[in-house]
């Protein structure tokens, strides 16, 4: 319950003007806090109540709030860690938006998931009105010193909330910390990682602070300096077991090593310190599926699924991922029910070609040659061409699998070495890529084909760079070109082909259509790996051009 404090008077606290939702699926409390606002000088005109998750998405699009006062439980439907991580998925609000988390519930469990989506603060029941208003005013107070940083951000103007970060540092001891935090965060986004590294190793020289170590070992992982990660994360969780981001990220370091035993080992723990997330039980399901630990496997499956039902990241990777476990397990019946489930529940060429070719697989593994050959024969005439769309990585994989087993070699290997050529550095999808080979009896015949079809990509994708290098600038731009034509989804020939147009445009000066052509490539690098550190830089220099 809220209770009252008729003495409390904010310093700094000015809620007039502000937009404010309060969502709790209690008539009685919504009142009581309205009421709360209503004395801090909050106009009632402006404030929005609503009783479910799904009310609070629903009005989160509409009206861009100020602050939001949200309990956790929710009832039926979505509960409040569901619509932060939603309104955070969709951008339904902004930084300076103040997001507090209310509730009854105390177990590690519940606390820890929704503090994983980093609301602005997390109060227990029972709260007064002077806890509550002293909260606030805290939050309201640093989000105005982070106030112009993050609108530098929000512009993607990094070179400004760099200067904005070191201005501040001179004369704002009181943020030290978090100041330091932010710049270390703008220099990893920028791919700046040395100087990221030297302030983080200069900041831990001073203070052992875990998020520092965290983000030092982040940089230690994208440099792939895996076993420096490794050894920094394990020292953050001793110290810190509950702290949820070491793990995924100790996970992904070992998976990066090939370790996937201990990688599965760490999201296991993870997954009972918060076990509410859907990526991270999708993840410890693929984790579980890939060492031959199929109970484990399914019962992540199930429960990201059934987490996902209220969940803007829902993904069809857990059915799909659910759907070998039940193959592996000889139960094609259930595995053709998860696809109907699916099928149902996503719509899309992409989704319909990935249960199409697991269909394929699913008879094939139960004996039905027949059926499963003409599965291949219907989902290789419904594959769009290159130029239309390219097939993302999974959806490559799944059909070539199908089609390898089926008997149409030609069309498989093709497919295959569209996929490296697009990710040549990647390790992880080749080592996919080797066992779909070694399943059909061809393990040596794939290893060559990997290498020679990675090193031919190599080559490909760097030549432009180099002639810019060398002051060849319509040689690169031509080289990039064809290497585009080639390559249409390598996140690498995207950003590079953007750089080689910028160059030019430098030295020759600016041209619309090359203006276009470079924002063309970069939106699809982003769009194919979002949050690439190049794009934003490369971004921000092509918008300095025009």
């Amino acid at each position: 319950m809220i209770t009252s404090s008729i003495n409390f008077s904010p310093v700094s606290l000015n809620l007039s003007g502000k937009n404010i939702l309060i969502v709790d699926d209690y008539q009685e409390m919504r009142t009581i806090l309205r009421d709360i606002f209503r004395n801090l000088g909050a106009d009632v005109k402006k404030m929005h109540m609503v009783a479910t998750g799904e009310e609070a998405i629903a009005i989160l699009k509409k009206v861009q709030f100020d602050v939001v006062l949200c309990d956790l439980v929710l009832g039926a439907g979505k509960n409040g860690q569901q619509v932060l991580e939603e309104a955070k998925y969709l951008s339904l609000v902004d930084s300076s938006c103040l997001w507090v988390m209310i509730s009854a519930e105390k177990a590690a469990e519940a606390v820890t998931g929704a503090a994983e989506f980093q609301p602005d603060a997390y109060l227990i029941k029972p709260v007064t009105e002077m806890s509550l208003c002293t909260r606030l005013e805290k939050i309201w107070v640093r989000k105005k010193v982070f106030a112009e940083i993050h609108q530098a951000i929000k512009r993607s103007n990094y070179d400004e909330a760099l200067s904005l970060c070191d201005q501040k540092l001179v004369s704002d001891k009181a943020n030290t910390f978090d100041l330091l935090r932010t710049k270390c965060n703008l220099l990893g986004m920028t791919g700046e990682l040395d100087r990221a590294q030297n302030l983080l190793e200069e900041i831990l020289s001073k203070r052992e602070l875990p998020w520092s170590k965290v983000a030092l070992a982040r940089i230690f992982l994208k440099k792939n300096e895996w076993d420096q990660a490794k050894t920094l994360l394990e020292e953050t969780i001793e110290l810190n077991p509950a702290y949820i981001e070491a793990h995924d990220l100790l996970a992904q370091t070992l998976q990066a090593m090939d370790d996937l035993e201990g990688a599965n080992d760490v999201l296991e723990r993870a997954t009972k310190l918060s076990p509410n997330s859907v990526m991270r039980q999708q993840n410890l399901g693929s984790l579980s599926l890939k060492i031959g630990k199929l109970e484990n496997a399914e019962r992540a499956f199930r429960k990201s699924i059934a987490l996902g039902e209220n969940s803007a990241l829902k993904k069809a990777d857990s059915y799909l991922g659910l759907v070998k476990v039940c193959g592996t397990k000889k139960n094609p019946d259930e595995a053709l029910r998860v696809l109907g489930q699916l099928t149902k529940n996503f719509n899309g060429d992409d989704v319909r070609r990935r249960a199409l070719a697991a269909t394929g697989i699913i008879h094939h593994q139960s004996g039905d040659v027949e059926k499963a050959a003409q599965i291949a024969l219907e989902l290789d005439q419904s594959l769009p061409n290159q130029d239309e769309r390219p097939l993302t990585s999974e959806e490559s994989l799944e059909v070539a699998h199908l089609l390898l087993v089926a008997g149409n070699k030609e069309k498989a290997i093709r497919l295959l070495q569209s996929e490296i050529k697009n990710n040549p550095e990647n390790t992880a999808l080749h080592k996919d890529v080797s066992e779909i080979f070694e399943q059909a009896g061809m393990q040596e015949e794939g290893s060559q084909l990997i290498e020679s079809t990675r090193q031919e990509a190599m080559l490909v994708m760097n030549r432009g760079v180099l002639l810019v290098s060398k002051g060849q600038y319509e040689e690169a731009l031509g080289a990039m070109r064809e290497a585009r034509a080639a390559m249409p989804a390598n996140v690498r020939v995207l950003l590079n082909l953007a750089h080689v147009i910028i160059a030019y445009i430098q030295k020759n000066g600016s041209a619309p259509d090359l203006v276009e052509e470079a924002r063309n490539s970069l939106t699809a690098a982003n769009e194919l790996s979002p949050g690439e550190p190049r794009f934003k830089r490369l971004m921000a220099s092509l918008n300095g051009l025009v």
